[in-house]
């Protein structure tokens, strides 16, 4: 095996009193130590070469592996692989190259600080990340833990879950946690109107004002959860899609003729891992796409501006693809198929009699199931009610070989 040249330390709030001897033999021996200034702060005068996180963090990265023959160690708060520099350094350098020496995490330490049973808790870090991520997780009675950023974190918290419908929502911030300086402020969110230190982490209990309950993770959210010009796939019939897709963990979807998004949004929603690439050309839409992912708490999903199959050129693989839209133009079809692997899912929705007759053509040839999707809806007939039924969808679910 490779010989480490790379050690990553966790370190709290005490510094180096609370590290272990294997912790602090590996920092003694390094000729390069890298970390945040308040962790370098912590460890004793050395004979180490000190540096300092560069912006972006890529180039410190860059500047580790420049080492690499001379043993250097990073310095990280807690458990380097909790949302951690751990996590970002394996996508460069190999395991066997680097040893790993974990502090407990910000999580364990709240967890242990409320009570909080830490596996019926959801977890975040807004570090360098978008806090709309945040609203995938929030609804009513749940209890969240938020690695901030910095001090101005709660109060960005306090008022997007506020918008949200979550106002009633307690908050607290633990500061410094584990240290001499360590500090809890408890406020309800809509009261919120504290700054505190940069080194805090946020724990939420999500209380819901009345009649709102936040969105449920399963497909078929409302119609009215999306902002659209009309070109949405309706509640029904995203349902049926979404299960025909059936997302696990970590795959990627191609949604084709996106419209609002709903298709990707939902994929993403079912499992924080999952990704999906919106493909859409219309200007409005792409706008609309942003909105509802960030409403719905994916700001990771992936647009794609264009038309297809223009636009799917360069594309990372797809394990499913949803053509939702531009199904019968020239080459969609073909260039959706060709970029498909082996055991990856298509599944197509028409609504028009010329969608209907590629579907019927395509599904001769290559096989799959066919569904004929027909919904009808209540509505007022003056003081009374009726049906109205929505246009039949034509449904081709086919798995490549």
């Amino acid at each position: 095996m490779t010989q480490p040249w790379l050690s990553i330390i966790g370190i709290g709030e005490n510094g180096w009193s609370d590290l272990s001897t294997t912790a602090r033999s590996l920092i003694d021996q390094a000729q390069i130590l890298i970390g945040g200034q308040r962790h370098l702060d912590l460890i004793p005068p050395g004979k180490q070469e000190r540096f300092v996180w560069l912006t972006p963090i890529s180039e410190s990265i860059a500047q580790i592996q420049s080492h690499q023959g001379q043993r250097v160690c990073v310095l990280a708060s807690g458990d380097p692989m909790c949302y951690g520099i751990g996590n970002t350094l394996l996508r460069s350098i190999s395991r066997s190259e680097m040893e790993i020496i974990p502090a407990p995490s910000a999580f364990s330490l709240a967890a242990a600080k409320l009570g909080w049973d830490l596996g019926q808790v959801s977890t975040i870090s807004l570090c360098g990340r978008p806090p709309e991520a945040l609203n995938l997780l929030v609804t009513n009675n749940a209890r969240i833990l938020i690695l901030s950023s910095d001090k101005t974190t709660p109060k960005i918290v306090a008022k997007q879950i506020t918008q949200q419908g979550f106002g009633l929502s307690e908050m607290q911030v633990l500061e410094h946690l584990g240290g001499p300086k360590e500090n809890v402020i408890r406020a309800i969110a809509s009261q919120w109107d504290y700054s505190g230190a940069d080194l805090n982490l946020i724990a939420l209990t999500c209380k819901a004002e009345a009649n709102h309950r936040g969105f449920s993770r399963l497909a078929g959210l409302p119609d009215t959860a999306y902002i659209h010009d009309g070109q949405l796939t309706k509640r029904e019939i995203r349902t049926i899609t979404l299960a025909a897709l059936a997302p696990l963990p970590g795959e990627l979807l191609w949604d084709v003729g996106s419209g609002c998004g709903s298709i990707a949004i939902e994929w993403m929603r079912s499992h924080p891992n999952c990704r999906a690439i919106a493909i859409e050309h219309h200007p409005t839409r792409l706008e609309n796409i942003a909105q509802n992912a960030n409403t719905l708490g994916v700001p990771g999903l992936q647009i794609q501006p264009g038309t297809a199959p223009t636009a799917l050129t360069n594309l990372p693989p797809p394990d499913a693809i949803f053509i939702g839209g531009g199904l019968t133009a020239d080459g969609v079809f073909d260039r959706c198929w060709a970029a498909l692997p082996s055991g990856g899912r298509l599944v197509a929705n028409g609504v028009t009699i010329e969608s209907e007759r590629l579907i019927l053509n395509q599904q001769a040839i290559l096989g799959g199931e066919l569904l004929r999707i027909s919904v009808e809806r209540t509505y007022a007939i003056g003081r009374f009610l009726g049906w109205k039924a929505l246009s039949p969808i034509i449904q081709w679910q086919v798995i490549k070989p």
